[in-house]
C-alpha cells in the first residue's frame, strides 16, 4: 500500500478527527503516493508528472482547502525518510505548495521547551510521553470557539474540558510537561513515546480576578515511535 496509513479513519472525513499516521518508509513509496493527480476537479494537476501539488497532498490526507493542516500532514507522512530523500521530495513540491510549506512548517519541540518558545497559531510537532489527566478540576481554563453569523465571525468562550480530552506530555530529558488536547470523540493516545502534531493555541484562565494564560497543542495527528 502506497498511502501513509491513517489507522483510525474508519472511512470518515479525515479532517474531522485526530488521526494516527504510519509514515512512508522510503522515497519511491512517498513519490508514488503523493504525485497522484489530486481530485478529478483539479484539472491542472496530473499524476506522476514529477510535481507534487497542494491538491495531491490534500487527496492523501483527506483534506480540502486546509493549507496549514496539509503541511502538517505532509511533515509527519515523510518524517521517517532520510535527510536526502526528504530534501528531494520537498524539491518536487510545486511553487504554491513550496510557499505553503515554508509558511506553515512546524516547530519541532520538546515538551520542556514548548511553553517558552512555541509560537501561538503555528504548527508544532512535539515528541514525548503523554498521560491523560483524569481530574477535571485541574483545568478550569477557557478557549475561544469561532461561530459564524452569516458574513461575519464571532467567538464564544467555552471550558476546555467540554471540547477536549486533556493530556500532559513529558520528555526523557526533563520532568517538565506540556498540555496537549484532542477532540473527545477521537481515539485515546497510548502511554508510550509518540510524536503529536497540531496547532499551538492559548488557554485563558482566571482565578481570584487574576487572569493568566498558558499554551496548549490542539492535536491533528500522531505517530508511534516505540
Amino acid at each position: 500500500m502506497c498511502l501513509p496509513k491513517i489507522l483510525n479513519s474508519n472511512n470518515k472525513k479525515f479532517a474531522d478527527k485526530m488521526k494516527q499516521i504510519e509514515p512512508y518508509i522510503n522515497f519511491d513509496e512517498a513519490i508514488r503516493s503523493l504525485d497522484n493527480g489530486g481530485r478529478f476537479y483539479n484539472l491542472l494537476t496530473h499524476a506522476e508528472d514529477g510535481i507534487i501539488s497542494q491538491a495531491e497532498v490534500g487527496k492523501i490526507g483527506g483534506l480540502f482547502n486546509e493549507k496549514q493542516q496539509t503541511i502538517l500532514f505532509l511533515e509527519l507522512a515523510i518524517s521517517k525518510l532520510n535527510a536526502s530523500d526528504k530534501a528531494e521530495l520537498i524539491s518536487k513540491l510545486d511553487d504554491k505548495l513550496q510557499l505553503n510549506y515554508q509558511k506553515y512548517k512546524a516547530q519541532e519541540l520538546l515538551p520542556s521547551e514548548a511553553n517558552s518558545i512555541g509560537i501561538i497559531s503555528s504548527n508544532a510537532i512535539i515528541t514525548g510521553f503523554p498521560k491523560m489527566k483524569e481530574s477535571k478540576s485541574d483545568f478550569t481554563g477557557f478557549i475561544l470557539i469561532p461561530i459564524s453569523t452569516g458574513k461575519s465571525m464571532t467567538f464564544v468562550t467555552v471550558p476546555i474540558i467540554d471540547q477536549y480530552d486533556i493530556y500532559e506530555i513529558r520528555d526523557e530529558e526533563s520532568s517538565e510537561t506540556f498540555l496537549i488536547a484532542h477532540a473527545k470523540d477521537s481515539i485515546k493516545l497510548p502511554e508510550q513515546k509518540i510524536k503529536v502534531a497540531g496547532v499551538l493555541k492559548e488557554l485563558k484562565m482566571k482565578k481570584d480576578s487574576i487572569e493568566s494564560s498558558r499554551k496548549f497543542l490542539e492535536i491533528n495527528y500522531f505517530l508511534n515511535l516505540d
